[in-house]
């Protein structure tokens, strides 16, 4: 196979990881959050020193990138909230529509316009959810549903700031001078509520907070990193699909959160529409590249 292709599927599975390191390490979401980001950052400080890349630490990256910092950590902490309420797939499903939030809010105030087939792709995307839902949205008696889907929306919300923030970040700032400071301003935003809550940290918790923030905290960037620089744009954002997978596989297995025919469909609409996105998106850039080109020439 690929290596590349490999690097970006490991990646996704990667960052899957974290519902399951979060339920195993039992402390609260604000501690894994914290650990997860700051862990990653001191690491990916560490690779670029050691490889010769010192100028990318150095660097003012801009208050953008702190911002969408703060996004990251705020969509983290949701996201683990989350899991305490509603099952993995809930949690993670309505995180993924994020992209299809994005490109509502880029099209009403960014000017990237929506196609006729991005519009059903959105409305593709709702109706997936619908299906995970079991079309079922009363949640009067479900408390702790309601409270679940509250967070994972709160999750999704910042996941989609934290997507049009990174946009708007100059070129400049590589991607991971940019990783590393996003990560390290999303942990220390997010450290007073965890010194808040006052987590007993044993030993039995350790090997889980720096596994947060190894697997899908350094691991999961470094080889994104590695796939994009010889991957397609639609390649990466098909493979990108494979965490929501995980996250549900994990789930399955090791929680027995299983999943009826009619959720299987939707979390396959979700993924399938999110995809074909994906590569939409891709192409537009390409064009717009293209016309930018052609005009300075």
């Amino acid at each position: 196979m690929n290596p590349h292709i490999l690097a970006a599927v490991f990646a996704a599975v990667f960052m899957g990881t974290i519902g399951a390191i979060a339920v195993y390490a039992d402390v609260s979401a604000e501690t894994v959050t914290f650990y997860r980001l700051f862990i990653g950052a001191v690491l990916m400080g560490c690779f670029l020193l050691f490889t010769g890349q010192k100028d990318k630490i150095v660097i003012w990256p801009g208050i953008k990138v702190l911002v969408t910092g703060a996004f990251l950590a705020s969509f983290v902490v949701f996201y683990v909230m989350a899991l305490t309420y509603t099952s993995m797939a809930n949690a993670v499903m309505l995180l993924y529509l994020a992209p299809v939030t994005a490109s509502v809010v880029a099209h009403f105030f960014m000017g990237e316009r929506l196609s006729g087939l991005s519009a059903t792709l959105i409305g593709v995307a709702l109706f997936g959810f619908a299906m995970m839902m079991e079309f079922n949205f009363n949640l009067t008696g479900r408390k702790e549903e309601s409270i679940g889907l509250f967070y994972a929306l709160c999750a999704m919300m910042c996941y989609a700031a934290f997507i049009l923030t990174n946009r708007l970040i100059h070129d400049r700032v590589h991607v991971l001078t940019r990783s590393g400071y996003q990560m390290l301003a999303g942990a220390l935003c997010v450290l007073p509520f965890m010194l808040q809550q006052g987590d007993s940290i044993g030993a039995e918790h350790w090997g889980w907070l720096v596994a947060a923030g190894v697997v899908p905290g350094f691991l999961a960037i470094m080889l994104a990193v590695v796939a994009l620089k010889a991957l397609p744009a639609a390649t990466f954002g098909t493979l990108a699909y494979l965490e929501p997978i995980t996250v549900v596989a994990l789930a399955w297995f090791l929680f027995d959160q299983s999943l009826n025919t009619l959720q299987i469909s939707g979390s396959a609409l979700i993924i399938v529409a999110g995809i074909i996105q994906a590569v939409l998106s891709a192409r537009s850039s390409r064009y717009a590249e293209a016309e930018q080109a052609l005009g300075a020439g």
